[in-house]
């Protein structure tokens, strides 16, 4: 038997009508069904979760289907205007090796050179560099000696350079690769030893750099300006073996991350972003975020259209077909005509009320008469009615999309930019302090930023090791 073609609910409902009609059941053993009803429920309402229809990630969706692509009409491979990256010959070789004609297998004659025929081969060569500086010392008729003065930074008989720091640290934060694997890195393939206390030292002083710099500040405050959508979420992490709270804030060009124990207003307030936004905020409707009422929200349909696709699998709710269907309706005539007229805007939203209205009829509210006695609070609804009355109590942030110009249909540039965090929770499985969780917050929202504004990484922490922002953050700073 397929448990889809189930109708759980009718049956759950039926059941309870039914002990309610027989009298000659103990209230023990009524109680005892009833509780019984409400595993049967949770149960079965899991079953059919999948990666389409709830929060689970397609990594953990076993037996997800990949949906099939359209035939698209362009050709195969490269298309037309596409700037390629196939490997090219230099003008400026680093090495020429001449390779002469042996003449004793030449037939008898004369000949003459006519040039070369030229091929290249592109490797590499890892080694490292040690630059020793030799500071003079003059001594005068007196006995008294004048050293020359070392470059700065120059401090000890023996030290890392720039080089090995933010390569380190490039390493650590950016390929969220282990320690004990980069200190393999390092040894097996530079001939350099450093430890696992090093790295750390080294992380910490680029972490303490992003703040001295400015480059902390500047990026907190582009994420406050009015006049752009905000993306936010939140995910849990690991500090020490205790449930704590990593909050992103992020724009297609800046990102910032912090820690904190709490994931509600209080540490939302102490980022010191959302306090002070006023444009457009757009996140997965976690209620905290609806404190700031200062700004306008936007909600992510992609979570809709999962909801809306339970609420059709397995309450067989038609009018959430209808409103899945009607969304992506809408969003594509968003992307195809980002200039929507009025018209065709008031068009999908009386569409969007229709099937409201539709829905409170096949899924209406629970029935004040079957409240118990000396029972407080509302009523609990069901998952598609929740659904329902979200959608209609929020309908001006789920159309944010369309009626506002420069709203996206989903929040997945705030997922995406807090992504990384769950790779590497997967590699490292936690932060061992609260210090490494913010040493791995500011670093990574410095290096997302810089990658966003096409800085790679690898400069990026160059140029900090050297007491020196990209210029991203120099002509901000200068506005």
């Amino acid at each position: 038997m397929n448990l889809n073609s189930i109708n759980i609910t009718e049956i759950v409902e039926q059941t309870k009508t039914q002990l309610q009609e027989d009298k000659t059941l103990s209230p023990a053993l009524k109680m005892s069904i009833e509780l019984i009803l409400v595993v049967v429920v949770m149960l079965a309402s899991k079953l059919g979760l999948n990666s389409q229809n709830s929060s689970i990630p397609p990594s953990k969706d076993i037996n997800r289907t990949k949906p099939t692509r359209e035939k698209s009409e362009k050709s195969a491979g490269g298309q037309k205007g596409r700037v390629g990256k196939t490997l090219t010959q230099t003008e400026t070789p680093d090495e020429v090796q001449v390779i002469l004609v042996d003449r004793d297998f030449l037939p008898k004659g004369h000949y003459r050179d006519v040039g070369f025929q030229k091929r290249q081969v592109v490797d590499i060569d890892i080694s490292k560099v040690v630059t020793e500086y030799q500071a003079q010392i003059l001594e005068n008729e007196q006995g008294k000696r004048f050293v020359g003065e070392f470059p700065q930074g120059v401090n000890g008989p023996i030290q890392y350079g720039v080089g090995v720091k933010a390569h380190a640290v490039y390493l650590s934060q950016y390929q969220l690769l282990p320690y004990n694997r980069i200190e393999e890195y390092f040894s097996d393939q530079l001939g350099i030893p450093i430890s696992a206390g090093s790295l750390f030292n080294f992380n910490e002083q680029a972490a303490a750099l992003v703040k001295s710099s400015g480059a902390e500040g500047i990026i907190k405050a582009a994420l406050q300006s009015p006049h752009q959508t905000l993306h936010v979420d939140e995910t849990g992490i690991n500090i020490g073996g205790k449930r704590r709270w990593l909050h992103g804030a992020s724009t297609t060009w800046w990102t910032y991350f912090y820690p904190h124990e709490k994931r509600g207003k209080i540490a939302m307030d102490e980022a010191g972003i959302l306090p002070h936004f006023t444009g457009v905020l757009c996140h997965d409707h976690w209620k905290p975020y609806y404190q700031y009422t200062q700004c306008q929200h936007a909600l992510c349909n992609a979570h809709h259209i999962r909801e809306l696709e339970r609420a059709w699998e397995q309450d067989g709710m038609q009018w959430a077909k209808d409103m899945q269907t009607l969304l992506k309706e809408m969003n594509k005539a968003q992307i195809d005509n980002p200039d929507l007229d009025k018209g065709a805007k008031q068009k999908y939203r009386e569409q969007y009320q229709k099937i409201l209205l539709q829905g409170d009829a096949k899924c209406p509210p629970p029935d004040k008469s079957s409240r118990v006695k000396g029972q407080r609070g509302r009523l609990k609804r069901t998952k598609s009615r929740a659904l329902l009355e979200r959608l209609r109590d929020y309908q001006d942030d789920v159309l944010r999309f369309m009626m506002s110009t420069g709203v996206p249909f989903t929040n997945n540039q705030g997922e995406n930019d807090i992504r990384m965090t769950k790779v590497h929770q997967k590699i490292s499985g936690c932060f061992r302090s609260k210090q490494g969780a913010e040493i791995f917050c500011l670093l990574r929202s410095y290096l997302s930023t810089c990658r966003k504004q096409y800085v790679s990484a690898s400069l990026a922490l160059e140029l900090l090791f050297k007491n020196q922002l990209p210029d991203i953050f120099i002509s901000d700073e200068a506005e």
